[in-house]
Formats: structure tokens, C-alpha cells, sequence
């Protein structure tokens, strides 16, 4: 360690490089070329490696607050058959171990439902595949009459593509059946059956309504057919759900035909009179 620490090659197209000794005694010089911190920044020697021919760069450990685990880089080189080495470069690489930043995730993967609040714009972007064009020819036939019969003139309506994706994470979400609001209601209160379920227009209203119950917790909000809860419509005061009874198992004997059951010769049972079983 020290000024004369280990020494390593790395490997570039299938070969490696061959380490330029006199690059790589240069550990003084490279030590002088960090000038912009404090000499008790700058660490022991760690190694020096071989980036091409006659080009070594030389790792040193870093004392900067803040940078655990990073190292001063600083590249050395020289002309052929000189014993001159000049600085290339001087940078501050993170190490193997190094504190570091979390990737950039770009702002329209960080977002999430509900964050958008008063005020705030969220533009859509043009090639967006939950959307499609007005002006084609749309598979929901609901969203073509009434864009059509009433000139709403929208530039945009959802794709089908779009349409399965909302569905998918209703249905997955608080606004289906598995939420435990509607795990906890009672079998027969499904809002399918409820007479405050008001159905979606389109493809989707085979699925998906919206809840019209003042006291609903789901009041204003879509909800899937078979989500519910308590304050179903036909939940009323005194009826209670039933539960099912298991009816007793009924045999029809009114129709029987008598058989002769004989009896074997040599057996106990052929000194006894035979006897009449009936035979549906």
C-alpha cells in the first residue's frame, strides 16, 4: 500500500492492456495533480491501472465529507521513449462501496395516483396508447353515437387498450369486489343489485357503475358490479340475510317392484322362507 501499492491491469477488446511502468511509478505526480481539496482529503494510494498503452490511471482513496467509499482518479501518460509523465485528467469516481444517489426516474414514472393537487398541470403526452383519435372509427359504440349524434368534437377518446387497463385496476383496486369493504358486506349486497348502482355508458357498463348513495362510503365513485357494501339498497331493517338450510336427502319409494332373493343350496339361509325386497 502506500506509494507502492498493488498494481492491476484491465481488460479492453479481449486483451489486456499492458501496464507502462513508468506510468505507473508516477504515483507522486498524480498525487500533486489534485489540487482542489485539502492534501488530508486525499487517502493512501489504492492501485493503478493500465487503460492503454502508455495510459495508467491511479486510484486514490478519498477523506471527503460526504463521500464515503469514493476515490480520486487521476489519469497519467507519456509520449513514446520519454520518461516525461503529464496528467490527462483528474475526477472523482465513486467505489465499489460508494454512497450513492438514487437512479433518475424521469418525473412521469414517479408520479402516483392522488398526487396531483389543486393547480397542478399534468400534461398527456401525444403518443399516449390509453388514447385514441376522435375522428376514427371507435370500438365503442356508445362513444361514437353520442360524439357523432351531439358534436362533441373530441380530438381524443380512451383506446381500447385503455379501457382494459382502467377495468383491470378498478376491478383490482378499492372499487372491486375483493376490497374489504365489499369482502365485509354481506353475499346478496352486490351493487350490481343495488338500486343506487347507476351503470357506465359503453363497453364498460357490463362491468362498472357509479355509486349514487349519500352514505356509501363509494358515493360518486365507480364501483365494480359485484363490489358492495352495507348500505345496499335492499339491506333493510330487520332482514337479516338467511342462512341456507341443508334439506334432509328424500327417497321415492312409491313405485316398487318385488323381487325373490334365492337362496344358495347348502347355506343356513336356505331352510328359512324367502324374502320379498322391492326393487325401484
Amino acid at each position: 500500500m502506500g506509494d507502492n501499492g498493488p498494481v492491476t491491469t484491465r481488460t479492453a477488446a479481449n486483451r489486456a492492456a499492458r501496464l507502462d511502468q513508468v506510468c505507473a511509478d508516477a504515483v507522486g505526480v498524480a498525487r500533486g495533480a489534485i489540487t482542489d481539496v485539502d492534501q488530508a482529503d486525499i487517502g493512501e494510494h489504492l492501485e493503478a491501472v493500465a487503460e492503454g498503452d502508455r495510459v495508467v490511471t491511479h486510484f486514490f482513496e478519498s477523506h471527503l465529507a460526504g463521500y464515503q467509499g469514493w476515490r480520486w482518479a487521476v489519469t497519467v501518460t507519456r509520449v513514446p521513449r520519454s520518461r516525461h509523465v503529464t496528467v490527462c485528467e483528474t475526477v472523482l469516481l465513486p467505489g465499489p462501496d460508494a454512497l450513492m444517489a438514487p437512479g433518475w426516474v424521469p418525473w412521469n414514472e414517479r408520479v402516483q395516483p392522488g398526487d396531483l393537487g389543486v393547480g397542478d398541470l399534468m400534461p398527456t403526452a401525444p403518443d399516449d396508447d390509453r388514447l385514441a383519435p376522435g375522428y376514427v372509427l371507435s370500438d365503442d359504440a356508445a362513444v361514437e353515437a353520442v360524439s357523432w349524434e351531439l358534436g362533441l368534437g373530441r380530438s381524443r377518446v380512451m383506446s381500447l387498450e385503455g379501457r382494459m387497463e382502467t377495468a383491470q385496476r378498478w376491478y383490482e383496486g378499492d372499487s372491486g369486489p375483493d376490497a374489504p369493504i365489499a369482502t365485509a358486506a354481506p353475499r346478496n349486497a352486490r351493487c350490481g343489485t343495488c338500486g343506487f348502482y347507476l351503470p357506465l355508458a359503453g363497453s364498460m357498463r357490463t362491468m362498472f357503475g357509479v355509486c349514487g348513495n349519500l352514505y356509501a362510503p363509494d358515493d360518486a365513485r365507480a364501483v365494480s358490479a359485484d363490489h358492495g357494501c352495507g348500505a345496499h339498497s335492499e339491506a333493510l331493517l330487520g332482514a337479516a340475510e338467511q342462512p341456507v338450510e341443508e334439506l334432509p336427502t328424500v327417497y321415492d319409494d312409491s313405485e316398487v317392484e318385488a323381487v325373490a332373493v334365492s337362496r344358495g343350496h347348502g347355506s343356513v339361509e336356505a331352510s328359512e322362507p324367502g324374502e320379498d325386497y322391492g326393487h325401484s
